[in-house]
C-alpha cells in the first residue's frame, strides 16, 4: 500500500496518515504497534504523557521495519516547559524509546496562563540542533501562539496537532496553518467516542459509495490536506483506515460533511486559550 508523503516546511517528510497510540501501553501496547507498522503505518504517534514511549521504542525496535522508513513522534508535557526541563525530558523520552532521534517532537497544549511555551519552543530548535530530533511543531496551537513562536524566535513548527473531526473541523484553524506554512495534524480524526460514527449523513456517504464511516471521514480530512492519526486494535481496522487514497469524495460531500460543524463540538470541551495540561 504506498501512502502520500507530505513535505514539511523544514524539508522533512512524513506520511499523508499516523498511527495513534493513546492508552496502548506495556506488552499489549508493543503487540498493537507492531502490528500496525506491518499494516503498512510508517508514521508512530506518541506523547510523554501517554506513558508509553518504551512500548513505542520497543516496536520500532523490533518490528523488524529500518528505523529510517519510520518515522516516530512524541511530545513535550506542560509541566517540563522550562528550556532545561524541556531538554532533560526529551533527552529522557529518548532513554525511555532506546532511539537516538524523534523524527517529529511537539509542544503538546500551549498553557497559556504559564506563559512559557515559547521558552519550550527554545528549547525544541535546540534540540533539533543538537540531532536528537528532526522535525519541531505544535499541538493545540491557536493562530496567536502560532505568530508569538514565529515573531519571538524566526522559526514557525512544521505542523500543528489539533482536534479535528466532523463536529469540529476547525476550518479557520486549518486556513490558519496553511498561511503560515504549516501542516495540520488531526487527533481524535474519528471523533473518539463520540457520535460522529453514527451520523446519518456519514452512514449515507458510506452506503452509497461502498466504504466504511471511518473511511469516509479520514478520506474527508485527507482531502483537505489534513493529516489524520487514527487509532485502531484489531488488523481490519488499522488496514481499513489506511486504505483511503484510492477514491475520492464530490464537493458536494466535502461541503455537506463539513456541515456537520457543531458549535460544542469539541470532545472534552479543552479550548487552547484556556486548558492547561501538565
Amino acid at each position: 500500500m504506498s501512502i502520500p508523503l507530505h513535505t514539511l516546511n523544514d524539508g522533512t517528510t512524513v506520511p499523508a496518515i499516523g498511527f495513534g497510540t493513546y492508552t496502548l501501553n506495556g506488552a499489549a501496547g508493543v503487540e498493537t504497534i507492531i502490528r500496525a507498522i506491518h499494516n503498512g503505518y510508517r508514521l508512530i504517534d506518541s506523547a510523554f504523557n501517554y506513558e508509553n514511549e518504551g512500548a513505542v521504542g520497543r516496536a520500532v525496535r523490533s518490528c523488524g521495519v529500518p528505523r529510517e522508513q519510520l518515522r516516530v513522534a512524541s511530545k513535550l508535557p506542560g509541566r517540563h516547559q522550562r528550556h532545561g526541563e524541556a531538554i532533560a525530558t526529551i533527552e529522557e523520552s529518548l532513554y525511555r524509546t532506546g532511539l537516538d532521534y524523534f523524527d517529529l517532537y511537539l509542544i503538546h497544549w500551549p498553557n497559556p496562563k504559564q506563559g512559557l511555551y515559547v521558552e519550550a519552543w527554545r528549547a525544541l530548535i535546540e534540540a533539533r540542533q543538537r540531532g536528537l530530533v528532526r522535525s519541531i511543531g505544535v499541538c493545540n496551537f491557536l493562530p496567536e501562539h502560532l505568530d508569538r513562536l514565529i515573531a519571538e524566535t524566526g522559526v514557525a513548527p512544521s505542523l500543528n496537532q489539533i482536534e479535528l473531526h466532523p463536529h469540529f473541523p476547525q476550518l479557520e484553524q486549518q486556513q490558519a496553518d496553511r498561511q503560515r506554512g504549516i501542516l495540520t495534524q488531526a487527533w481524535s480524526p474519528l471523533g473518539r467516542a463520540s457520535s460522529v460514527l453514527q451520523e446519518p449523513l456519514l452512514v449515507q456517504i458510506a452506503a452509497r459509495i461502498s466504504r466504511s464511516v471511518g473511511q469516509v471521514i479520514l478520506r474527508w480530512e485527507v482531502q483537505q490536506g489534513v493529516l489524520p492519526i487514527p487509532k485502531a486494535n484489531s488488523d481490519q481496522r488499522q488496514r481499513d483506515n489506511l486504505a483511503v487514497f484510492d477514491f475520492t469524495l464530490s464537493d458536494e460531500d466535502m461541503a455537506a460533511i463539513a456541515g456537520l460543524a457543531r458549535t460544542d463540538g469539541r470532545i472534552n470541551d479543552q479550548d487552547p486559550a484556556v486548558y492547561e495540561e501538565f
